[in-house]
């Protein structure tokens, strides 16, 4: 029987235990990459947080700078008409007598009949694509509203003059002014180009704004309002007018308020079908003028200072009127979306 020699096995020495306030090498190397890493992600965070700051306040500034140069501008024209520029119904460049109330007038009147007209057709399209609409029709009909807003406002212009004009003045107005002459709204020749022209052209404008932002507000509203008001044996009207429009009504005026802010601002549509009279007239078949208008037409044509001063000051009520419409619309649009999440159930 042979036997095995022993086999020697050799240890390794143990590392030496660290002194007192003393750690590994390696350790040490992780504790400082670890507090490197840190000091690098609180130096991105801040700068982040710098930049984003700044982009914002940026857009404040802007808003600020430009409000402060149109009233430097229009200082002229504030001093010399002060409150009876926004009274006086007087646009007479030869003499230098300078009044907007023609201009607000005309703005008033084409936004507020835009509104009337476009307001039912946003809020059944609205409704239709939210409510009643077959799955696979919702996606086209919804792109093809939408489209209309990237339409630019010259192609809406020059469309009001080529087709919409000639289709008013032969067979719209003559039996506007036949059966309803009597009101005293559709008196006076027929041309096509007057304000009823610039109103029809803004309610096609406005439509796709509104009917978006009013889709969005429908969808905001809790499924549970339908199923609660299904529950009690209503009908779909009843559903829809008690569970969805009631809840959904404060955000569907901002919307259409909104609408009122793209239409009050309108300009190149506008100028093209309006007739670009400075006049008041109780007639819708009477040419008018907008504040918008009246800045695009007449900017290259002022020859004194005076002129410029008040076409300027026209620009800064524009901007204030715009600013202030849009703003209450996103601030009523806010109070009923807040909370919601982008993905609702409706």
């Amino acid at each position: 029987m042979q036997v095995l020699p022993k086999l020697k096995i050799r240890k390794e020495p143990k590392e030496a235990d660290p002194a007192p306030g003393e750690r590994p090498a390696r350790k040490l190397a992780i504790v400082s990459r670890g507090a490197a890493g840190k000091a690098e992600g609180r130096l991105a965070d801040t700068t982040f947080r710098t930049l984003v700051f700044a982009c914002a306040v940026s857009l404040l500034v802007i808003v600020v700078l430009i409000v402060f140069q149109l009233a430097k501008q229009s200082n002229l024209s504030l001093h010399k008409f002060g409150l009876k520029f926004f009274f006086t119904s007087q646009w007479n460049p030869v003499k230098g007598d300078f009044g907007a109330l023609p201009f607000i007038f005309g703005t008033l009147v084409s936004s507020l009949l835009a509104l009337l007209l476009a307001v039912p057709l946003s809020m059944g399209t609205a409704l239709f694509l939210t409510e009643l609409c077959p799955q696979f029709l919702r996606k086209i009909l919804g792109t093809m509203v939408e489209l209309l807003a990237a339409i630019p406002s010259v192609i809406y212009g020059l469309w009001g003059i080529f087709v919409l004009a000639p289709v008013l003045r032969t067979y719209v107005e003559p039996w506007l002014e036949q059966r309803l002459g009597w009101t005293g709204f559709f008196t006076g020749p027929t041309y096509g180009i007057d304000m009823l022209a610039a109103a029809i052209i803004l309610a096609i404008m406005i439509l796709p704004i509104t009917a978006s932002v009013t889709r969005e507000i429908i969808k905001a509203v809790p499924r549970q309002q339908r199923e609660a008001v299904l529950a009690l044996g209503a009908t779909r009207w009843e559903v829809l007018r008690m569970g969805v429009l009631r809840n959904a009504r404060v955000g569907i005026l901002g919307a259409i308020i909104l609408g009122l802010g793209r239409a009050v601002g309108e300009t190149m549509a506008v100028a093209m079908v309006i007739g670009n009279r400075p006049e008041i007239s109780r007639s819708l078949l009477a040419p008018g003028y907008t504040l918008a208008s009246v800045i695009a037409n007449e900017f290259s044509e002022a020859a004194d200072n005076l002129y410029l001063s008040s076409i300027v000051e026209v620009a800064l009520v524009l901007f204030v009127i715009t600013l202030i419409v849009n703003a209450l619309a996103r601030l009523l649009v806010w109070s009923v979306t807040r909370g919601t999440p982008s993905r609702t159930l409706a």
